[in-house]
């Protein structure tokens, strides 16, 4: 009798997805990378994966990685785009694509979870009120508005699949090439803050994230539920600033840089990026997502369903990170 657990992971050779893999195959699971042609797969070089080069609208191709498949973990997004049509494609058509692929050649799956993000439900309005799964999504920007766009879709489903939403805050870590530029910058004796007070933020070390995602898929009342996936801790920038300085073991300059200032540079970012055909890593949109102050998410709800717990400390999980940027050359 053929026992094995097959788990589809889209967008598995990216940072997020690569770390889910890297769980699962601990777990004991067959893992099905499904990834574009041109992706890098330098995270799964040499693992024990199956590597599928079907794009997230090559039904045909998804048909044969998901038949059969008993978890489909939807990883793959998109987090800047030219215009409107790329999130919305990116994120909401491509996850309509796998859904309805699911529907027509396996119906019995036994968990779909749907990686969202906390732009999607929108800023706090202060520190004592985090943002909680049921409260109304307000989402601030193009990509927030794509992903809600996408748990709608997902919701839509929900009748006909099992499906479980994690939403994710701020992720740092290992193989990270986002947040990796903070540290980057310390490493050149400059630490950059938003504004001039104290932002708080939900900030997770990717091994916590990853863990959640896996207890979204492996816990029966999690069934066409929304997940904080998130850390129990909200922080300042200049706390993070100094847990980077510790594991540097020096001091950088702090320069706090004025909202206008970011916004402005934003501004010029996206015009220069018209002439690309590349879109914006930094644009307004981004801007106006860096000036909030207040980024935080309540995971009351996945402790006491999922038994969902962070384990990896701001100090720990930035040591951790920097160690393996060091060790990789990349400080």
């Amino acid at each position: 009798m053929n026992t094995k657990i097959i788990s589809v992971v889209t967008g598995a050779n990216g940072f997020v997805g690569s770390h889910l893999v890297d769980l699962l195959i601990s777990k004991g699971h067959t893992v099905r990378c499904l990834v574009r042609g041109s992706s890098n797969l330098r995270w799964l070089e040499g693992k024990d994966v199956e590597i599928h080069k079907y794009g997230l609208f090559d039904k045909e191709g998804q048909k044969k990685v998901l038949t059969n498949a008993d978890y489909l973990f939807h990883v793959a997004g998109v987090v800047k785009a030219k215009d409107e049509a790329g999130y919305f494609n990116g994120n909401v058509e491509t996850t309509r694509n796998l859904l309805d692929t699911v529907l027509e050649v396996n119906q019995n799956i036994k968990r779909i979870v749907i990686v969202s993000s906390q732009t999607a439900s929108g800023p706090s309005d202060d520190l004592n009120t985090p943002k909680k799964e049921n409260d109304p999504s307000l989402p601030i920007t193009t990509y927030g508005r794509s992903k809600k766009a996408q748990e709608d879709l997902a919701k839509s489903y929900m009748d006909k699949l099992p499906i479980t939403i994690a939403r994710a805050p701020a992720i740092y870590g290992e193989r990270d090439t986002e947040i990796y530029l903070v540290f980057k910058t310390y490493k050149y004796g400059l630490f950059t803050l938003i504004g001039f007070n104290d932002k708080r933020l939900s900030l997770i070390h990717v091994s916590d994230f990853v863990n959640g995602l896996y207890l979204c898929a492996v816990t029966d009342k999690a069934v066409n539920q929304i997940y904080h996936i998130t850390s129990e801790v909200f922080y300042t920038w200049p706390q993070v600033g100094k847990e980077i300085q510790k594991s540097f073991g020096r001091k950088a300059l702090t320069l706090r840089l004025p909202h206008f200032l970011v916004y402005s540079v934003a501004a010029v970012a996206q015009f220069f990026a018209i002439f690309s055909s590349s879109a914006a890593t930094f644009n307004l949109e981004k801007a106006k997502d860096f000036v909030q102050t207040y980024w935080t998410l309540d995971c009351t709800k996945a402790k006491e369903d999922l038994g969902y717990h962070q384990s990896v400390s701001i100090s720990d999980g930035i040591k951790r990170t920097i160690d393996w940027y060091k060790e990789n050359k990349w400080l």
